[in-house]
């Protein structure tokens, strides 16, 4: 079901994001890490051919060399095996775990770590079949991952008879020649291109898939008017919250006060010195809130904006002051001067306030 279909119309908030991130819940695409992991395990794979061959090499003649004058169940066998196996492997495991921790980096802009998706809850446990099916089949997001499936194994099957066909003769050839090792290299030449290829190829493909991934992500996040308000409130509640929320907003507003300035509702300003505009959307905030500030030349322009605007221009000295000085940006009027607040918002056409 759609967000709006469920009344979530609202785009999420800073605070509903970062929560969402401190439980681990944040927009990505597996995809994306799986490409890296396959493309940078195959560089590293190709990169190490002829040390795996070696070791490849090494390990059988060790084997044989014993298999008829030794206990195949000697100690020494296993850790022989071991030790040849792990050469070979760590370099490529090591590649991509390192590949997987990019993967999701670049997607989460940074590191994360919660336990949050891995908390035992026995509403896990307990199989949901018809969900499950509803949600992975029975779905655009479900239909849209058996066709990137499908289009997957198509794109594997593609590549692999392009240069299949395009090196069969040669291959065939070298066969009837009796040239075996060179028949092996060519065949670990062919399965290296493919799989290089299919590599790019999918990574190019998580692109796009990631930001399918996101905006369904964004979309799930979408809040209702309600949702609104009762965070609104929650913040207030908490002060290193409201401290951090405010400081973003602040930091927002200020990059961008020709917007704030002509999304307001009104600017009360001290001539030249001090400028403050309000704003209040009665659907999220009790009061007005501050959606700009400033002071001497941003004060000046803050007044531009808002008679470029059409944004009524209110001139107090004192509450100017008062406002500037002791309300940060985003913040909602205090009861302190609430009334001389009300009394502009009651000679503006735009807004009837009543006070009550």
């Amino acid at each position: 079901m759609a967000a709006e279909d469920e009344g979530r119309t609202e785009e999420p908030s800073e605070y509903k994001l970062e929560k969402a991130r401190k439980e681990g819940r944040v927009a990505k695409s597996q995809e994306v890490s799986g490409a890296l992991i396959l493309l940078l395990g195959v560089i590293t794979i190709i990169a190490m051919a002829k040390f795996i061959l070696n070791q490849l090499a090494g390990a059988m003649t060790f084997f044989f060399d014993r298999s008829t004058s030794e206990d195949i169940f000697n100690p020494d066998f296993i850790t022989a095996f071991f030790n040849f196996f792990l050469r070979c492997i760590i370099p490529v495991g090591v590649v991509g775990f390192i590949a997987a921790i990019i993967g999701n980096i670049i997607q989460t802009k940074g590191f994360i770590f919660s336990l949050k998706p891995i908390e035992p809850k026995f509403s896990k446990i307990v199989p949901k079949i018809g969900e499950y099916l509803k949600k992975t089949i029975f779905s655009v997001k479900g239909l849209f991952n058996i066709a990137k499936s499908l289009g997957k194994v198509a794109v594997i099957v593609l590549v692999a008879y392009a240069y299949i066909k395009k090196d069969l003769f040669v291959l065939i050839q070298i066969i009837q020649n009796g040239d075996i090792a060179g028949a092996l290299v060519k065949v670990a030449t062919m399965a290296a291109q493919i799989l290089l290829t299919v590599a790019v190829l999918f990574l190019a493909i998580s692109i796009p898939d990631y930001f399918v991934s996101r905006h369904d992500f964004m979309q799930e996040m979408k809040m209702t008017k309600q949702e609104q308000k009762e965070e609104y409130k929650e913040m207030e509640g908490d002060p290193e919250v409201k401290s951090r929320l405010q400081q973003l907003q602040r930091q927002l507003l200020q990059q961008n006060i020709p917007k704030a300035v002509a999304e307001s509702d009104v600017v009360i300003a001290n001539p030249t010195h001090f400028a403050v505009a309000l704003k209040w959307d009665r659907e999220v905030s009790d009061g007005p809130i501050v959606n700009a500030k400033g002071e001497d030349a941003v004060a000046l322009n803050i007044r531009r904006i808002a008679e470029e605007n059409n944004i009524e221009v209110v001139e107090n000295r004192p509450l100017a002051r008062d406002l500037y000085t002791n309300i940060e940006i985003g913040a909602i009027i205090p009861e302190t001067y609430i009334k001389a607040v009300a009394v502009i918002y009651a000679g503006l056409e735009k807004f009837k306030y009543v006070n009550s």
